[in-house]
């Protein structure tokens, strides 16, 4: 049995109409803040920063309740998806057990 589980997150959102670096950010950052703040998450913009039309945001959460990871990735996933002007194009989960307990 598992000590506990690692659920990690990844959303590609695309906004193909946004014309620069500045723009695209005043549309994701909001949402990555108010998705730490509601959410007992960590939350970080991995990947696309430098372009101007995508960008992979990356959501982490641990606990010894599988079900409550897999619930709380959802419901992340589910805000990212219904709070940003932007389209989401990939979505990917992954839960991880942590080490196991030793009843001997």
């Amino acid at each position: 049995m598992a000590l506990g589980y690692v659920g990690v997150l990844t959303v590609r959102v695309e906004m193909p109409w946004v014309a620069s670096l500045k723009e695209k950010r005043a549309l994701v950052r909001p949402v990555v803040e108010r998705l730490k703040v509601r959410y007992p998450l960590t939350v970080a913009r991995l990947d696309g920063l430098d372009a101007h039309d995508w960008e992979v945001i990356g959501v982490a959460t641990i606990s010894n309740d599988y079900a409550w990871v897999e619930e709380t990735l959802r419901m992340a996933a589910d805000y990212i998806a219904r709070e940003g002007p932007y389209r989401v194009t990939d979505e990917h989960t992954e839960i991880t057990p942590l080490g196991a307990d030793d009843e001997d």
